[in-house]
């Protein structure tokens, strides 16, 4: 049994991984682990499927010509000392990913800024997490979060901003529930979209895209208007500029549920707010994080038990790469760019060629490649030719460069497509190192897998690349504890300049020691308890404004909102591979309001195009009324790999936080339209298909190869659509229907396709789990076995294959419960992503006996 921790979220789940096989895993949460306490959500339950070697890289690769890892490495040497002597340091960089550990970034930060001599690394973190470091330095003089999960347990009221933190930090909604239901504690979701983590809130607050700094002033405004300001506290811990009340909005009618809101603030100190994506996607997005820690500074709900802002990372390292220094506006553990903070810097690391000051963040970054001011780029573990905004601009960026070196675990990813030179690096389960999740607590990433082909871990891919540059010394690391044991020993200049960063009692740690770390938190449970991190000790209340209202744009009335399904992460690299994870969602889906739909003309289940300044894209249509009438949602995780042309971030335009440099993918003005094809269909196959060019196509995993969903127009070319074969068909010219089922050598299903051009086509899941299979050729045509199933209807809980029509059979039973739905069923009882879901369902099946009785 080998103790690791989770590929996914910021949350940090403890895993028990035992491997059964060449390249097979039972996982299991580790009980012992104070993140999760032995539960994991869907993503993290099903790590086993995403653990093969289908799509790696693993050999060094010269364009599309296998090189050794010597050839490769040198020519990437020589470019960059090319680049170097002719344009200067800052005509090179790297972009890097919190699913590096702690142990890559540091080697990979110390390169950059101690030796090539410019401040450009950044990581993809600027996308989900920069605004909140800003509002955290701003506030406390240090990126330093003030909480941890405890204070989940504790709290008598939590407000999620921007967080649908049922589907994406699971474990966190768990403790969430357990609140709620041991100690009452009340819940109020802030969020444009009523997703089902609102749906299960004692509130929901619908505040308009980017209303977020307007409500938290008013609130503000309201607990003073109350007399509920903390001024003994101000007065000994906080500054508070002159004039700060007075830009406050002024007392006034309260609506509903504004009033609500006010009354639960008022009512439970005891108060955690914890914020996400929504909040830091934004151009406002570090207004908006120091809005709320200005209610919790003046409140005094800080530094105690069950109160605190808590900001909830997004990557599973995304706060190690913060502490190592992965921004491009930090230099490394908490120290910026001063005079003294540098020489300390260069001192330790003996790099005598130290940055000047910060380097390009993240936007900033790829219009430098674009405009060729930046000739060699290295990115590392990370895909933005998919997940940048402006992912258009993005892709002709790097096709632009002069050099794109990738070092991934993917070979065919959007942007390895692009590179020059691509370099095989390990993956989860073959990674040896530590991450830090959202509370600060650091973890061991333990490898299960010796590593495949000539796969090589980040750092020492690094460190050859080191050597080669001339500066083999300074990266003289062999193994991962000898990197921590650096890192360590280099946060204790973090003191020396007031900050709270300090590891250095690890930093002589044994190997046996660091292979045996168990999980702890730095900085205590309330690290700013002694004195926050500004010169004087003091936090900051930061005066901040809601954003002007943006004009009306006719060409784009809509406004497009864009973020995260349950069960894939990122851009599906790993959990693309998944069956089972396939199942929620197998195509990327518009979420638009039915009024909406009506006057643009979408029927839900049909295709639409959305539009934006920077791009289009086509997905799917979903009718809900969770969504706020004008607003638009698509998903992020769409990849060229995956659709035809659904890449989300193709719509977002470039514009960024001013002082965060985050983008803004939340709020994005956008048009919809229909779109028709002449005809309509599925394939299933047993290996991936090359399709020709069609309007519409989307894929994902099943048991035994791939389903596709198409729409096209002119005729179906059926001879580019299935593979070689003996086949059968069927068709029906009336309907524009046509079948065709390919069998293989020992007369098992090889693929099948299904078309049409007006009728219905036959459920998906019962012909997809024929893949492999020998199979009567009747049912195959028809699309059905000859004899009734039962119908379980979509997938709801994934954890344990349970279907929606089970689920609201078991509602419908006397004396349902969400807890008897999961003792019948199972559903609901692993990692809880799923529970607002079934609760949904016992509402409707209990509203018609609550009505009759009435």
């Amino acid at each position: 049994m080998i103790l690791t921790t989770c590929a996914y979220c910021g949350v940090g789940c403890g895993i028990r991984a035992e491997v059964t096989g060449e390249r097979s895993v039972t996982i299991r949460g580790d009980t012992g682990h104070p993140a999760n306490r032995g539960r994991l959500c869907s993503k993290g339950a099903h790590l086993g499927e995403t653990v093969g070697l289908e799509g790696r890289l693993l050999h060094p690769m010269i364009g599309e010509r296998r090189a050794s890892w010597d050839e490769a490495l040198d020519l990437a040497a020589e470019r960059m000392r090319a680049t170097i002597a002719e344009h200067g340091p800052d005509s090179v960089a790297f972009y890097v990913s919190g699913q590096l550990l702690t142990e890559d970034y540091y080697v990979a930060n110390k390169l950059m800024k101690g030796f090539v001599g410019s401040g450009n690394i950044d990581t993809n973190s600027r996308l989900c997490m920069a605004s909140a470091v800003a509002a955290h330095n701003r506030a406390f003089g240090e990126d330093v979060v003030p909480c941890s999960y405890e204070d989940l347990d504790a709290a008598d009221l939590i407000l999620l901003v921007g967080s649908n933190t049922a589907w994406c930090h699971p474990l966190v909604w768990q403790r969430i529930e357990a609140a709620r239901a041991r100690r009452g504690t009340r819940l109020v979701v802030i969020d444009p979209r009523r997703t089902e983590t609102a749906e299960q809130a004692d509130l929901h607050v619908p505040v308009a895209p980017d209303g977020d700094v307007a409500l938290f002033n008013a609130l503000l405004a309201e607990m003073r208007d109350r007399g509920l300001i903390d001024h003994a506290f101000l007065r000994a811990r906080c500054d508070v500029p002159e004039g700060f009340w007075d830009a406050l909005p002024a007392p006034g009618a309260l609506p509903d549920r504004f009033a609500a809101l006010a009354d639960l603030v008022a009512a439970h100190p005891r108060m955690v707010t914890l914020f996400s994506q929504g909040a830091n996607q934004s151009r406002s997005g570090t207004d908006k994080g120091n809005a709320i820690i200005n209610l919790h500074l003046a409140l005094g709900r800080i530094n105690a038990p069950g109160m605190g802002p808590f900001s909830i990372t997004g990557q599973p390292n995304a706060m190690g790469g913060r502490e190592v220094g992965g921004l491009a506006n930090t230099l490394a553990c908490h120290l910026g760019f001063s005079p003294a903070e540098r020489a300390d810097v260069a001192l330790f690391w003996n790099a005598p060629n130290i940055c000047a000051g910060p380097g390009l963040k993240a936007v900033d970054l790829f219009r430098a490649v674009h405009a060729g001011r930046v000739k060699f780029l290295w990115v590392m573990a990370t895909n933005p030719a998919v997940s940048m905004p402006d992912a258009g601009f993005v892709r002709e960026a790097l096709a632009r460069c002069e050099t794109l070196v990738v070092s991934d675990v993917i070979a065919d990813s959007d942007t390895a497509r692009l590179a020059q030179i691509r370099l095989p690096a390990l993956a989860w389960g073959e990674k040896d190192g530590t991450v830090t999740n959202s509370e600060r607590r650091i973890s061991r990433q333990r490898a299960l897998f010796p590593p495949p082909g000539e796969a090589l871990a980040d750092w020492a891919i690094l460190c050859r690349f080191a050597a080669r540059m001339g500066w083999g010394k300074a990266f003289a690391f062999d193994r991962p504890a000898a990197v921590f044991r650096e890192y360590a020993a280099m946060t204790a200049l973090a003191p020396r300049h007031g900050k709270r960063l300090d590891l250095s009692a690890l930093a002589g740690l044994s190997d046996a020691e660091y292979q045996a770390l168990a999980p702890f938190i730095w900085g205590g449970a309330h690290p700013f308890a002694g004195g926050f991190s500004h010169a004087d000790g003091r936090a900051r209340l930061v005066p901040v404004a809601a954003p002007a209202a943006a004009p009306v744009d006719a060409a784009f009335p809509l406004r497009l909102n864009t973020g995260r399904y349950r069960d894939q992460w990122h851009t599906m690299t790993r959990t693309g591979l998944s069956p089972t994870l396939s199942q929620h969602r197998r195509e990327a889906l518009l979420d638009v309001h039915p009024a909406d739909a009506v006057r643009h003309g979408l029927t839900d289940g049909g295709l639409a195009r959305v539009s934006t300044a920077a791009g289009s894209a086509v997905f799917r249509v979903s009718c809900h009324d969770g969504q706020r009438p004008g607003d638009l949602f698509v998903p992020m995780h769409w990849s060229d790999a995956m659709a035809g042309e659904a890449r989300a971030n193709l719509l977002p335009l470039a514009e960024c936080d001013p002082i965060s440099g985050q983008p803004g993918f939340k709020n994005t003005p956008a048009r919809v339209e229909a779109v028709s094809p002449e005809w309509r269909a599925f394939l299933v196959c047993r290996e991936a298909a090359a399709l020709p060019p069609l309007l519409y196509w989307s894929r994902s995993r099943v048991p035994g190869g791939w389903l596709y969903e198409l729409a096209g127009n002119g005729e179906v070319a059926v001879d580019a659509l299935v593979p070689a074969g003996q086949r059968l068909e069927a068709a029906d010219h009336v309907r524009g229907m046509r079948r065709v089922v390919v069998r293989g050598a020992d007369g098992s299903l090889d693929a099948a396709l299904f078309a049409t051009r007006s009728g219905t086509l036959p459920p998906r899941d019962w012909v997809a789990w024929q893949l492999g299979r020998p199979a009567d050729s009747r049912e195959l045509l028809a699309g059905r076995p000859a004899g009734p199933q039962p119908d379980r209807g979509p997938i709801l809980c994934v954890c344990h294959g349970v279907g929606t029509n089970e689920v609201r059979a078991a509602a419908c039973a006397e004396g349902a419960s969400i807890e008897a739905i999961g003792t019948a069923t199972r559903a609901g009882t692993n990692c809880g992503s799923c529970r607002p879901l079934i609760a949904r369902l016992l509402a409707e099946a209990t509203e018609p006996m609550k009505e009759a009785a009435a």
